[in-house]
């Protein structure tokens, strides 16, 4: 005859998770019982927590405003290069433009 491994003398091993799911339970209940009895300190806990609300708020607000101000000196100075990019471009064509005018001019007074 062989032992069920789960068990120990006719007793179950379920008896241990059981009395350990009802401590953990009976301190929940308790942590709850004592929030709901103890309006000064449920009281000092919402102020805790919104004030950390709060604290996080502003962090959240600030990293934003340098992200922002960041990604907005970036794009002023992509403007600047692009502007000068296209200010080469302008000059490059205007420049090839007189050169075609004086070749077709050349061209036509010396036929």
């Amino acid at each position: 005859m062989t032992k069920d491994p789960t068990t120990t003398g006719g007793v179950s091993q379920t008896w241990d998770h059981r009395f350990l799911i009802g401590f953990i339970m009976g301190g929940v209940v308790g942590a709850g019982l004592t929030m709901l009895f103890a309006p000064r300190v449920a009281a000092e806990l919402r102020q805790r927590v919104t004030d950390s609300a709060r604290h996080l708020g502003r962090a959240a607000s600030e990293r934003y405003q340098q992200a922002s101000t960041r990604v907005g000196d970036a794009v002023d100075e992509l403007t600047k290069k692009g502007q000068g990019v296209r200010n080469g471009v302008l000059e490059a064509v205007a420049s090839g433009a007189q050169k075609v005018e004086r070749f077709a001019a050349d061209h036509a007074t010396s036929k």
